[in-house]
């Protein structure tokens, strides 16, 4: 089982997280974030990961650091979860419509930390109390911590909330893509030899 547990205890935030990344898709969320909490949960159960993420932070301000600092911590559970990522085939692509919006998300766990967030349609600025600019910053905190490259794709959608569900169910799957043993791969997918 490729398994990882962390905390993090700020004066903004505590946040845990704990996630299988060979799982069933079975979630335990509850950020304080209600659009986060449903976003993460599709994240979960379309990943197939099985993931406990608990969050208790200064929502009466804004949801900012909440959102940033459960994208730091997922980011860096994956990272332990994953090991020395032998076997693994490494690259990860997903396409996910939802409804009018269609996004792609590609993923590279190469060690570098990159996001490429080519999202074309404008959104608006709030699904109900959240602030959609932090779906960037999450995915960017994410990326950082899991020293992972992304590539979020949305050519095309109106409504705010599908584009935004399309991107982490597509992220959810080609995370899944990446991290599946392939029986073929002796080592790390790499010609250097390494991917940590």
């Amino acid at each position: 089982m490729r398994y990882a547990k962390i905390e993090r205890n700020t004066n903004e935030t505590k946040i845990a997280v704990e996630l299988n990344l060979d799982g069933e898709g079975q979630a335990q969320i509850k950020t304080g974030v209600p659009f986060m909490d449903h976003m993460l949960d599709l994240f979960i159960k379309h990943g197939l990961f099985d993931g406990k993420i608990t969050a208790d932070g200064d929502t009466h301000i804004d949801a900012h650091h909440t959102t940033e600092d459960i994208g730091i911590v997922l980011g860096q559970v994956v990272r332990e979860a994953l090991g020395d990522k032998k076997g693994i085939r490494r690259y990860g692509n997903a396409f996910v419509p939802m409804d009018d919006a269609l996004a792609q998300v590609v993923v590279d766990c190469s060690n570098r930390p990159h996001l490429e967030y080519r999202v074309t349609p404008t959104l608006t600025e709030k699904v109900g109390t959240f602030d959609t600019e932090l779906v960037h910053e999450f995915l960017w905190k994410f990326a950082l911590e899991a020293r992972m490259n992304i590539h979020v794709i949305v050519p095309y959608g109106h409504n705010t909330h599908h584009i935004i569900e399309a991107i982490f169910k597509a992220l959810a799957r080609a995370l899944d893509d990446a991290v599946q043993i392939d029986p073929r791969v002796k080592g790390v997918p790499s010609t250097k030899g390494l991917l940590t």
